[in-house]
């Protein structure tokens, strides 16, 4: 029974991992065709296509995947005509959150996202209800081994971005959004491909949650992630490391 039921719970894990990698696929793949039809079909003329394919290959997205989504989403009969959009609302203890979708059907998924909020503690606010409290920004890493401090530091400067900041464990260089395309190729050619590279909206203040409160507040947020619209949440909270550990168990 005991080797029965460990199978069970393999199996289980995997079947959470395939409906991630799943997830994972599509929000890349959305995010492959709205770039593809902001611009042209090549990468080499198309920064935003640029990213989402260097995105798909963080996921290990099969290459022949990513042409056929280029494909379809230059063609003639394009298909699904995504939107992007971002909802704003505060989740448990007031904390505020940002999601960004990309959809076929605005009120699937402002219901779905409304939805999402209500069942776990949370209510969804107007457009730019908390965005106040955020500054957007472009981040791109590296690590620590792909330049010194001072190379990094002038590359940065010489590429446009507003600060680099380096650490033992990396480099993480921040520009505005305008110019993260710019910086982030800039930076590419010469360190190399980037650890990561996105934009990203960073909390001027935070909200430290017991764990409780970052327990529900968790919960929130892998339910609004598991959505196939949405690309991204971001939220103003802090957990303590040992609040932090006792959720992860």
């Amino acid at each position: 029974m005991a080797g029965h039921s460990q199978f069970k719970n393999i199996m289980h894990r995997k079947g959470a991992q395939d409906a991630r990698r799943a997830r994972q696929f599509a929000k890349v793949i959305r995010e492959i065709t709205v770039a593809a039809r902001a611009g042209l079909p090549d990468p080499s003329s198309n920064a935003r296509l640029r990213t989402a394919m260097w995105a798909a290959q963080k996921v290990n997205m099969p290459k022949d995947t990513v042409e056929r989504a280029i494909k379809k989403a230059s063609g003639a009969a394009a298909g699904d005509d995504y939107v992007e959009i971002r909802y704003e609302g505060y989740g448990p203890a007031g904390v505020a959150v940002i999601v960004e979708a990309l959809t076929d059907n605005r009120n699937r998924t402002a219901s779905d996202v409304r939805a999402v909020f209500s069942k776990h503690g949370g209510s969804l606010g107007e457009l730019n209800s908390v965005s106040f409290l955020f500054t957007h920004l472009g981040v791109v890493s590296y690590p620590a081994a792909a330049a010194s401090e001072e190379a990094m530091l002038e590359a940065a400067i010489e590429a446009g971005a507003d600060d680099a900041l380096s650490a033992p464990d990396g480099h993480e260089i921040t520009c505005t959004t305008d110019a993260f395309f710019a910086v982030r190729d800039a930076l590419e050619a010469r360190f190399g491909t980037p650890e990561s590279a996105k934009l990203d909206w960073r909390p001027s203040t935070v909200v430290t949650l017991d764990e409780e409160r970052g327990g529900s507040l968790l919960k929130l947020i892998d339910a609004l992630d598991e959505n196939d619209d949405v690309q991204a949440v971001y939220a103003n909270f802090d957990l303590p490391d040992a609040v932090a550990e006792r959720l992860a168990t």
